[in-house]
Protein backbone atom coordinates (compact mmCIF):
# COMPACT_ATOMS: atom_id res chain seq x y z
CA UNK A 1 0.00 0.00 0.00
CA UNK A 2 1.62 3.24 -0.88
CA UNK A 3 0.94 6.20 0.93
CA UNK A 4 0.44 9.65 -0.80
CA UNK A 5 0.58 13.72 0.23
CA UNK A 6 -3.22 15.25 0.52
CA UNK A 7 -4.15 18.15 0.92
CA UNK A 8 -7.80 20.14 0.35
CA UNK A 9 -9.37 23.66 0.08
CA UNK A 10 -12.82 24.70 0.01
CA UNK A 11 -13.76 26.99 -3.34
CA UNK A 12 -16.37 29.18 -4.41
CA UNK A 13 -17.57 29.18 -8.13
CA UNK A 14 -15.23 31.89 -8.90
CA UNK A 15 -12.34 30.20 -7.45
CA UNK A 16 -13.38 27.21 -9.79
CA UNK A 17 -13.31 29.38 -12.31
CA UNK A 18 -9.85 30.65 -12.01
CA UNK A 19 -8.44 27.36 -10.98
CA UNK A 20 -9.84 25.61 -14.34
CA UNK A 21 -7.80 28.07 -16.51
CA UNK A 22 -5.32 27.08 -15.13
CA UNK A 23 -5.23 23.86 -14.76
CA UNK A 24 -6.32 23.88 -18.52
CA UNK A 25 -3.38 25.52 -19.14
CA UNK A 26 -0.77 23.32 -17.24
CA UNK A 27 -2.54 19.82 -16.62
CA UNK A 28 -4.48 17.36 -18.65
CA UNK A 29 -7.55 16.52 -18.17
CA UNK A 30 -8.30 12.20 -16.96
CA UNK A 31 -8.87 10.21 -20.23
CA UNK A 32 -11.48 8.36 -18.10
CA UNK A 33 -13.61 11.50 -17.49
CA UNK A 34 -16.74 11.81 -19.24
CA UNK A 35 -17.23 15.48 -20.89
CA UNK A 36 -14.21 15.98 -18.52
CA UNK A 37 -16.25 15.08 -15.41
CA UNK A 38 -17.21 11.89 -13.17
CA UNK A 39 -20.44 11.58 -11.19
CA UNK A 40 -19.56 9.76 -9.03
CA UNK A 41 -21.96 7.51 -6.31
CA UNK A 42 -20.42 6.11 -3.03
CA UNK A 43 -22.09 4.06 -0.30
CA UNK A 44 -20.00 4.41 2.83
CA UNK A 45 -20.06 2.06 5.69
CA UNK A 46 -19.98 2.19 9.20
CA UNK A 47 -20.43 0.36 12.48
CA UNK A 48 -23.24 1.30 15.11
CA UNK A 49 -21.15 3.63 17.25
CA UNK A 50 -20.37 6.23 13.90
CA UNK A 51 -16.52 5.28 14.49
CA UNK A 52 -15.71 6.48 11.12
CA UNK A 53 -17.58 9.69 11.33
CA UNK A 54 -16.45 10.32 15.22
CA UNK A 55 -12.72 9.53 14.03
CA UNK A 56 -13.01 12.02 11.32
CA UNK A 57 -14.67 14.41 13.60
CA UNK A 58 -12.54 14.07 16.62
CA UNK A 59 -9.17 14.41 14.19
CA UNK A 60 -7.99 10.52 15.01
CA UNK A 61 -4.60 10.83 13.24
CA UNK A 62 -5.04 7.09 11.92
CA UNK A 63 -8.48 5.84 10.76
CA UNK A 64 -9.76 3.83 7.88
CA UNK A 65 -13.22 3.76 6.15
CA UNK A 66 -14.65 1.64 3.83
CA UNK A 67 -16.72 2.37 0.39
CA UNK A 68 -18.41 0.54 -2.61
CA UNK A 69 -18.25 3.06 -5.74
CA UNK A 70 -19.08 3.35 -9.12
CA UNK A 71 -19.01 6.11 -11.73
CA UNK A 72 -21.26 7.64 -14.06
CA UNK A 73 -24.07 5.50 -13.40
CA UNK A 74 -21.88 2.68 -15.31
CA UNK A 75 -22.37 -0.28 -12.54
CA UNK A 76 -20.59 -2.80 -14.73
CA UNK A 77 -17.80 -1.20 -13.13
CA UNK A 78 -18.17 -1.15 -9.77
CA UNK A 79 -15.08 -1.23 -6.64
CA UNK A 80 -14.89 -1.63 -3.21
CA UNK A 81 -12.08 0.60 -1.52
CA UNK A 82 -10.83 1.04 1.57
CA UNK A 83 -8.76 4.75 2.32
CA UNK A 84 -6.49 4.89 5.13
CA UNK A 85 -4.89 8.13 6.97
CA UNK A 86 -2.29 7.90 8.61
CA UNK A 87 -0.90 11.45 9.85
CA UNK A 88 -2.02 13.44 7.19
CA UNK A 89 -0.11 10.87 4.25
CA UNK A 90 -3.53 8.83 2.47
CA UNK A 91 -3.28 5.61 0.72
CA UNK A 92 -6.29 3.18 -0.79
CA UNK A 93 -6.70 -0.40 -1.56
CA UNK A 94 -9.66 -1.18 -4.04
CA UNK A 95 -10.98 -4.21 -5.81
CA UNK A 96 -13.59 -4.73 -8.75
CA UNK A 97 -16.78 -6.41 -7.39
CA UNK A 98 -19.85 -7.44 -9.40
CA UNK A 99 -23.65 -5.60 -9.44
CA UNK A 100 -24.84 -8.61 -7.99
CA UNK A 101 -21.96 -9.02 -5.44
CA UNK A 102 -22.22 -5.11 -4.20
CA UNK A 103 -26.49 -5.90 -3.81
CA UNK A 104 -25.43 -8.85 -1.96
CA UNK A 105 -23.30 -6.97 0.60
CA UNK A 106 -26.44 -4.60 0.61
CA UNK A 107 -28.46 -7.32 1.67
CA UNK A 108 -26.40 -8.75 4.29
CA UNK A 109 -25.65 -11.79 2.92
CA UNK A 110 -21.71 -11.59 3.28
CA UNK A 111 -20.76 -15.35 3.39
CA UNK A 112 -19.48 -15.69 -0.43
CA UNK A 113 -16.79 -13.05 0.75
CA UNK A 114 -14.59 -15.46 2.36
CA UNK A 115 -14.38 -17.67 -0.32
CA UNK A 116 -13.64 -14.26 -3.00
CA UNK A 117 -10.36 -14.79 -3.24
CA UNK A 118 -10.22 -10.90 -2.65
CA UNK A 119 -8.62 -10.17 0.59
CA UNK A 120 -10.39 -6.69 0.80
CA UNK A 121 -13.60 -7.91 0.31
CA UNK A 122 -12.32 -10.96 3.52
CA UNK A 123 -11.08 -7.86 4.96
CA UNK A 124 -14.53 -6.31 4.78
CA UNK A 125 -16.03 -9.32 5.88
CA UNK A 126 -14.18 -9.76 9.04
CA UNK A 127 -15.05 -6.18 9.86
CA UNK A 128 -18.91 -6.35 9.38
CA UNK A 129 -18.42 -9.45 11.49
CA UNK A 130 -16.07 -8.27 14.56
CA UNK A 131 -16.88 -4.79 14.23
CA UNK A 132 -20.66 -4.39 13.10
CA UNK A 133 -19.38 -2.62 9.71
CA UNK A 134 -22.77 -2.27 7.75
CA UNK A 135 -23.81 0.11 4.58
CA UNK A 136 -24.66 3.56 6.60
CA UNK A 137 -25.16 6.16 3.28
CA UNK A 138 -25.11 7.16 -0.15
CA UNK A 139 -23.41 9.90 -1.38
CA UNK A 140 -23.39 11.27 -4.81
CA UNK A 141 -21.61 14.23 -6.12
CA UNK A 142 -19.85 15.48 -9.37
CA UNK A 143 -15.61 15.37 -10.11
CA UNK A 144 -13.46 17.40 -12.34
CA UNK A 145 -10.09 15.43 -12.45
CA UNK A 146 -6.49 16.50 -13.91
CA UNK A 147 -3.57 14.49 -13.90
CA UNK A 148 0.33 15.50 -14.60
CA UNK A 149 2.88 12.67 -14.80
CA UNK A 150 5.53 14.05 -12.87
CA UNK A 151 5.25 13.64 -9.45
CA UNK A 152 2.11 11.28 -9.95
CA UNK A 153 0.08 14.60 -9.28
CA UNK A 154 -3.84 14.33 -9.66
CA UNK A 155 -5.82 17.43 -8.76
CA UNK A 156 -9.71 16.92 -8.49
CA UNK A 157 -12.31 19.55 -8.06
CA UNK A 158 -16.04 18.11 -6.40
CA UNK A 159 -19.02 19.95 -6.08
CA UNK A 160 -23.19 19.29 -5.98
CA UNK A 161 -22.32 16.87 -3.29
CA UNK A 162 -26.11 14.85 -2.31
CA UNK A 163 -26.63 12.63 0.13
CA UNK A 164 -28.93 9.86 0.77
CA UNK A 165 -28.95 10.45 4.05
CA UNK A 166 -29.83 6.44 5.47
CA UNK A 167 -30.99 4.80 1.92
CA UNK A 168 -28.14 1.96 1.09
CA UNK A 169 -30.11 0.98 -2.50
CA UNK A 170 -26.99 3.16 -4.26
CA UNK A 171 -27.82 0.63 -7.53
CA UNK A 172 -31.29 2.17 -7.92
CA UNK A 173 -30.99 5.19 -10.36
CA UNK A 174 -33.89 6.00 -8.59
CA UNK A 175 -32.81 6.53 -5.33
CA UNK A 176 -33.43 9.74 -4.33
CA UNK A 177 -30.64 11.93 -2.81
CA UNK A 178 -30.51 15.98 -1.37
CA UNK A 179 -28.23 18.56 -1.75
CA UNK A 180 -26.56 18.89 1.16
CA UNK A 181 -26.80 22.41 2.85
CA UNK A 182 -24.05 24.53 2.27
CA UNK A 183 -21.52 22.17 1.36
CA UNK A 184 -18.74 23.91 -0.57
CA UNK A 185 -16.46 22.94 -3.50
CA UNK A 186 -13.38 21.43 -2.65
CA UNK A 187 -10.22 21.29 -4.43
CA UNK A 188 -8.06 17.99 -3.69
CA UNK A 189 -4.29 17.64 -4.59
CA UNK A 190 -2.51 14.44 -4.25
CA UNK A 191 1.02 13.59 -4.63
CA UNK A 192 3.53 11.33 -4.30
CA UNK A 193 7.58 12.24 -3.65
CA UNK A 194 6.97 16.06 -4.15
CA UNK A 195 5.18 18.20 -5.77
CA UNK A 196 6.14 20.36 -9.15
CA UNK A 197 5.92 24.10 -8.41
CA UNK A 198 4.16 24.62 -11.48
CA UNK A 199 1.03 22.84 -10.03
CA UNK A 200 1.34 24.28 -6.48
CA UNK A 201 1.28 27.58 -7.79
CA UNK A 202 -1.54 26.93 -10.14
CA UNK A 203 -3.70 25.60 -7.36
CA UNK A 204 -2.68 28.22 -4.44
CA UNK A 205 -5.61 30.97 -4.17
CA UNK A 206 -5.41 33.85 -1.83
CA UNK A 207 -6.91 33.47 1.63
CA UNK A 208 -7.60 29.41 1.10
CA UNK A 209 -5.78 27.13 3.10
CA UNK A 210 -5.60 23.59 3.75
CA UNK A 211 -8.07 22.28 5.75
CA UNK A 212 -9.93 18.65 6.65
CA UNK A 213 -12.87 18.05 4.70
CA UNK A 214 -15.13 14.89 4.17
CA UNK A 215 -17.69 14.74 1.80
CA UNK A 216 -19.00 11.36 4.19
CA UNK A 217 -18.96 13.29 7.28
CA UNK A 218 -20.95 16.25 5.09
CA UNK A 219 -23.62 13.64 4.10
CA UNK A 220 -23.93 13.03 7.69
CA UNK A 221 -25.33 16.30 8.95
CA UNK A 222 -29.47 14.41 8.81
CA UNK A 223 -27.79 12.29 11.37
Amino acid sequence: MQFRHEWKHEINAADRLVLLARLNAVMKRDPHAVDGVYRIRSLYFDDLRDTALREKIDGVNVREKFRIRFYNGDTSFIVLEKKRKINGLCAKESCRISAEEAQRIVDGDVGWMVESGRPLCVELYSKMKSQGLRPKTIVDYTREPFVFIPGNVRVTMDYDIRTGDFRTDFLNPETLTLPVGDAPMIIEVKWDAFLPELIRDAVSLPGRRAAAFSKYEQCRIYG
